[in-house]
C-alpha cells in the first residue's frame, strides 16, 4: 500500500497488488471509499463509514488530484 496523496484526515493509497480499472482507496479513521478514477469523473465504487459530506469532500479533492493520483497508478502498475 502506498500513500500517494493526503488531505485534511483523509489519505489516498494506491495497493502495488491491485487490479484495473485505476482507483485509489481513501482512508480515515473507521472509514473507507474505493474511488474509480477512469471515465467521465471520478466514482464512488463503493465505501463504509463516510457521512454524505464527507464523501462529497473525498470526491471532490479526487477530482482536483485526479491527473496527479492517474499519474501515480501508472508508475506503480506499470
Amino acid at each position: 500500500m502506498v500513500t500517494v496523496h493526503r488531505f485534511d484526515s483523509l489519505r489516498f493509497v494506491i495497493y502495488s497488488n491491485d487490479h484495473d480499472p485505476a482507483h485509489v482507496h481513501v482512508l480515515r479513521a473507521g472509514c473507507e471509499a474505493k474511488i474509480q478514477l477512469v471515465g467521465s469523473s471520478p466514482t464512488i465504487l463503493w465505501q463504509h463509514g463516510f457521512s454524505p459530506g464527507e464523501l462529497r469532500t473525498v470526491l471532490e479533492e479526487t477530482r482536483k488530484e485526479r491527473f496527479r493520483l492517474l499519474r501515480k497508478w501508472r508508475e506503480i502498475h506499470g
